[in-house]
């Protein structure tokens, strides 16, 4: 049987978790009306209906802890042998309640900040620069106060074990040897950490910022921008995830660091006999029909005329990356069909002939002057002998060959 202490103490116990539960019930009910509230009054508050909508399950869990907490204190002995468990296990869900709701403070100040500058579009005026700016850096700040956060939130609940201060004290006798082998181990990590801050506040790239990568391998827009990397949609719905130390490290077009507006070409050959003010006609005709031109830019130049071509250059302006490349296409299309139907395809010229120049006879000398090859025979009066000699004899042979010529004729 048990004894009148063991029947005290679960009757105490009981007590406390009836009342503890019906606190949590309290505090929950509280927890909705709170919210409802929240939403009624935040119809001429956005920041009150942010609040509303980003931290209404972290209050009614912290506020549920803390009625439990505060119920168990007032219902319980101190002396019991569970209460001290309790009461520990207690702390610590108050202390992660309270850090998932500082985390939905972090991101309600976050929607602020960014619906206060507005929202951006394919045009980039003064005020969409600024709030892509704007929204790349206060996506960084968020993402690093909610990981300082959740950081301090682990800290305080390792602080409430006793033990915890041992440990302290032994870790913190080796920091000079542990910062070193974090350092070096880390070393790329917080390159990466570092290289994102930078970038979200040198303005380099934003979000919603069209880049060209590798030189002209890829493009595509910058979609998400991280502590340690980079998002980029390329144009075929693929997602490129480059380190943040990429964009530190390495040259990139960014097609929109201050206007969207941009300019591309076209360049194919075609033969000497087009007729380059009906090539401009309809190059006028084609852009004025095609919706993506934006009227800046459209000109037909002649860039080379080299082995047989003439190399022609079309450039044409869009108001951003997306409609030039359609442009580009379109323009493409419409001349190439333009010069099939003018019959103005490059054409290589073979000239042939049957005549061919007889070649002439070799003629003796208009002088009879005997040669004498010094360099092979001289030095004596019989070498002159020689030189004579030789000299005869080639004359003979270069007749020979006269009437062999005139003979195979």
């Amino acid at each position: 049987m048990p004894d009148e202490n063991e029947l005290e103490t679960a009757t105490n116990l009981a007590v406390t978790l009836a009342w503890a539960a019906g606190a949590m019930a309290a505090a929950y009910l509280l927890g909705v009306v709170l919210t409802w509230a929240l939403g009624r009054i935040g119809r001429r508050s956005a920041m009150l209906c942010d609040v509303a909508e980003l931290t209404r399950m972290p209050v009614r869990f912290t506020l549920m802890v803390a009625a439990a907490s505060i119920s168990v204190q007032r219902t319980s002995d101190p002396a019991d042998s569970w209460r001290r468990m309790v009461d520990h296990s207690l702390v610590i869900l108050l202390i992660l309640g309270v850090t998932w709701l500082l985390t939905g403070l972090v991101r309600v100040a976050e929607r602020r900040m960014i619906a206060r500058f507005g929202g951006g579009g394919e045009e980039i005026s003064d005020a969409d620069r600024r709030w892509r700016r704007v929204r790349t850096q206060v996506t960084v700040l968020r993402r690093l106060a909610i990981a300082v956060v959740v950081v301090f939130g682990g800290a305080a609940v390792l602080m409430t074990f006793p033990a915890f201060s041992d440990i302290g004290t032994t870790v913190f006798a080796s920091a000079g040897v542990l910062s070193v082998v974090a350092g070096l181990a880390a070393q790329t990590s917080l390159g990466a950490v570092f290289a994102g801050m930078q970038i979200a506040f040198s303005g380099a790239i934003r979000v919603g910022d069209v880049v060209q990568l590798e030189n002209g391998q890829w493009w595509g827009r910058v979609e998400e921008i991280t502590l340690s990397y980079v998002v980029v949609r390329l144009w075929d719905e693929r997602r490129l995830v480059l380190p943040s130390t990429y964009f530190t490290t390495e040259p990139f077009e960014n097609w929109t660091r201050s206007d969207t507006e941009i300019m591309g070409s076209v360049e194919f050959d075609v033969d000497f006999s087009v007729p380059f003010d009906d090539m401009r006609t309809e190059l006028d005709r084609l852009l004025a029909e095609n919706e993506l031109w934006d009227g800046r830019r459209g000109v037909l130049q002649v860039t080379d005329a080299v082995g047989g071509m003439v190399r022609v250059r079309i450039v044409v302006s869009a108001p951003n990356a997306g409609a030039l490349f359609d442009l580009r296409c379109n323009v493409r299309e419409g001349m190439v069909d333009w010069v099939n139907r003018r019959r103005a395809l490059p054409i290589q010229r073979l000239e042939n002939t049957d005549f061919m120049p007889e070649p002439s006879a070799p003629s003796r000398r208009q002088d009879d002057t005997p040669r004498v090859a010094t360099g092979m025979f001289s030095g004596s009066p019989e070498a002159e002998e020689r030189a004579k000699a030789f000299d005869h004899h080639t004359d003979d042979y270069d007749d020979e060959f006269a009437r062999s010529s005139n003979g195979s004729r």
